[in-house]
């Protein structure tokens, strides 16, 4: 079988392939409650420098409390409040109002550098979207984030910018997957209809479910995928296609269209 489809032989399936970024295109190689830690403390350090002084602990065991609130109540009303958003409530309730963006985004970005150097590229990642590129998809990343410029980060710092058409974060939507509008608008962008668009992602409710009720063909990717948030749904979501790795796609997708 050739690595490359004859994407001008008119049987392919499909015309769009999008990816979920996070445990799909890059994996984490930290430990998630220590980068929290230091990402706070350097968040905190940073607007000291402002000139807005704050009580570290305090100020710490709050904006974690309120990050942490967030990351529960986005998975139920699947709403995005970014990160800017809740530092600037925050800074509220210490009397520090109206601070202007270029305090706060340089802020933001110094707390996000130390998760940024703890997300990795998939071996395989430019392989397959190489692949698939030549073989004239449009390939497109759909990321559930709080903070868009984090996303535009780790997709330079993967060096995978030259293979997609989109980049959509529900930082910059509004909204997070599985809410379909997230996806629809992703495909607006493209130009695509829906069933002929393929959707990759670890999560079975964010990717998988998102995708169907999109009307997309969801492939579940399994290699970073042995966390609680699949196995609720382990038995109630089922994906279209189940791939090990991301090298397998490029088959699969060839095998769809035969």
């Amino acid at each position: 079988m050739n690595d490359i489809f004859n994407a001008t032989s008119g049987t392919r399936r499909f015309d769009a392939v999008i990816f979920d970024l996070g445990n799909t295109l890059l994996y984490f190689d930290g430990d998630w409650s220590e980068v929290f830690r230091q990402s706070d403390i350097k968040l905190h350090r940073h607007l000291q420098t402002m000139g807005i002084n704050l009580e570290q602990n305090a100020f710490t065991e709050q904006f974690r409390a309120r990050m942490e609130d967030n990351f529960s109540t986005r998975e139920t009303d699947l709403i995005e409040h970014t990160t800017t958003n809740i530092l600037r409530n925050l800074l509220n309730d210490w009397d520090y109002t109206d601070i202007p963006d270029e305090v706060i985004k340089p802020a933001i970005a110094a707390m996000y550098t130390v998760s940024q150097s703890h997300w990795q590229p998939e071996v395989d990642a430019i392989p397959t979207l190489l692949n698939l590129q030549k073989q004239g998809y449009s390939l497109g990343i759909i990321s559930n984030a709080g903070d868009d410029d984090d996303v535009q980060y780790l997709v330079d710092k993967a060096q995978l910018r030259p293979y997609l058409d989109i980049i959509l974060s529900s930082a910059v939507h509004g909204t997070r997957k599985p809410s379909p509008r997230i996806f629809q608008a992703a495909l607006d962008k493209l130009g695509i209809q829906p069933s002929r668009a393929v959707m990759v992602g670890d999560k079975l409710e964010a990717d998988i479910l998102g995708a169907h009720n999109t009307g997309m063909f969801g492939v579940w990717i399994t290699r970073r995928a042995d966390i609680d948030a699949n196995h609720n749904y382990d038995k109630t979501i089922q994906p279209d296609a189940v791939i090990g790795s991301l090298s397998e796609l490029p088959y699969l997708l060839d095998n769809l269209s035969s």
